[in-house]
């Protein structure tokens, strides 16, 4: 198989306007080749140099002629020709090899770049992609800290190589304008600027973003000197015809009648920014207000535009109310919940109290269930049929919890057990566990999933025999397999689809 041919932007010149895919594909490539002028020494190379390594080919690239005469017998066009051509099938043997070539430009590699000229010999012949730079004219415009064009203005990109009247012409019908290469050129540049009556507009701009950098009013600057690396830039005229004057003082209107808000309950998943769904992420940008367990709150990005208010874990009822009745203000509020709010959290609290506010409306945003992640983490124990049950008998007597891991262990169910226990409550998950050894083999797997998602997520795979509610905590999450759970040598937990 061949190599691959890039053509990579460095930027006008300083090494940190390369961009992130330039320098990884710098640093990537088996062959790096540069132009460079009969000296050898080459400005790309000296961009690229922080992201080279030790041990790659260099290729230089050095032009037989710049600005003096030839002898070849095409002329100066036809020494560059040849120069090209040889040029490209140095750069064919290491792509047929199946090396990685990236030739490096100054610049963009389409924008007045050397790199073209491969690329137009080699680009049919071999993969090739071409990677973008900012433009010297791009970088001209941010020293100057003036604007190139505005609205529907008309941006000309000239080369002052042309002769003095079309230089003048152009730049009596353009809006916006840049002059590339100057070096010689720079006089006959002037007096065009000068011809076209637009001398007094112009600036110069010598090395931008380089070591050297200058920046004068076009006609101060002497005519010895000026260096290949410069422009000329007639900047938008807009920056000095649309300055608005101060507006006066709008006088001040009358308070709105307030009008109701929403309440958006808002799952936000396991643990940080990662597990967040788009639609999730949504809702709490927009919010004006959070409202939710402190650690859940805590989770969100902190905004100083948002106002936050924790609370404690077994407030629910007065959470939902608050939120409720700030949405009655005209606030956007996000009722913020762990895991899925519909799952044993805030969506029914307050979809239970938003009874007494009939003009408020209430979303519920879901979002990734942590029984989903720890099943996702431990391989797919929930591939078949499965119940999600609480151990908590705060809210619901343990005659009711009892009853239903009963049911639950007799129709041979996954369970994917929440709270299994706290500080306050540690028989519930001994008695559960005794009350599925009823029904089940005591080497049935169990996944322990606790704090996932966080840094200091841990998933254990043990037997329901081996159940240590010791090793238990209200971080955990417990998936107890089916008679059909199988548990693979690597540790891979998972329910075949097919039940016998």
């Amino acid at each position: 198989m061949s190599g691959r041919l890039y053509g990579v932007g460095l930027g006008p010149g300083d090494p940190e306007l390369v961009t992130v895919k330039t320098a990884r594909l710098i640093g990537e490539a088996d062959v790096v080749a540069y132009h460079a002028a009969r000296h050898g020494r080459s400005i790309a190379r000296s961009i690229a140099l922080p992201y080279m390594r030790e041990g790659q080919v260099e290729e230089l690239l050095q032009y037989p002629v710049t600005t003096e005469t030839t002898d070849h017998p095409g002329g100066y066009q036809g020494a560059l020709d040849d120069f090209y051509a040889g040029c490209a099938a140095r750069l064919a043997a290491h792509l047929d090899a199946g090396r990685t070539v990236v030739v490096l430009s100054e610049g963009d590699p389409l924008f007045y770049g050397s790199y073209m000229h491969m690329h137009k010999r080699l680009a049919h012949r071999y993969p090739t992609e071409v990677v973008p730079g900012v433009t010297s004219v791009s970088a001209a415009s941010a020293v100057l800290g003036r604007p190139l064009v505005e609205r529907d203005e008309v941006l000309t990109v000239l080369p002052g190589t042309l002769p003095g009247e079309a230089l003048a012409e152009r730049l009596r019908g353009t809006d916006s304008a840049a002059v590339m290469k100057l070096g010689r050129s720079f006089t006959k540049v002037r007096d065009a600027f000068a011809e076209a009556g637009r001398l007094d507009d112009a600036w110069y701009v010598e090395r931008a973003t380089m070591g050297g950098e200058r920046v004068a009013p076009l006609k101060d600057v002497d005519p010895e000197g000026v260096p290949y690396f410069s422009l000329a830039l007639l900047s938008s005229p807009a920056e000095r015809a649309f300055v608005p004057e101060p507006a006066p003082e709008p006088a001040p209107e009358p308070a709105p009648a307030a009008a109701a808000g929403e309440v958006v309950v808002v799952g936000l998943g396991p643990a940080g920014r990662p597990w967040l769904t788009p639609e999730a992420q949504e809702a709490l940008a927009t919010a004006t207000d959070l409202v939710g367990y402190g650690p859940y709150v805590d989770r969100v990005e902190p905004n100083p535009r948002q106002r936050r208010h924790r609370t404690d874990n077994r407030v629910e009822a007065e959470r939902a109310r608050h939120a409720l009745e700030l949405a009655g203000e005209g606030r956007r509020v996000a009722v913020v919940s762990s895991g899925d709010p519909g799952v044993f959290a805030m969506a029914s609290a307050v979809l239970e109290a938003a009874a007494d506010f009939p003009d408020v409306p209430v979303r519920v945003v879901p979002g990734l269930t942590a029984a989903q992640v720890v099943a996702a983490r431990a391989g797919a124990p929930l591939g078949h049929d499965h119940c999600v049950i609480s151990l908590s008998d705060i809210l619901k007597p343990w005659e009711v919890v009892a009853e239903r891991l009963s049911a639950a262990a007799r129709a041979d169910l996954v369970l994917a057990i929440y709270n299994p226990a706290s500080r306050s409550r540690t028989w519930q998950l001994p008695a559960a566990r005794d009350l599925l050894l009823e029904h089940r083999d005591p080497g049935t797997p169990v996944v322990i999933g606790r704090a996932v998602g966080g840094p200091d997520e841990s998933v254990t795979v043990t037997s329901l025999g081996e159940l240590d509610p010791a090793a238990v905590d209200m971080r955990c999450l417990l998936i107890v397999g089916s008679s059909t759970t199988r548990v693979t040598g690597a540790g891979v937990v998972y329910t075949p689809r097919r039940y016998p």
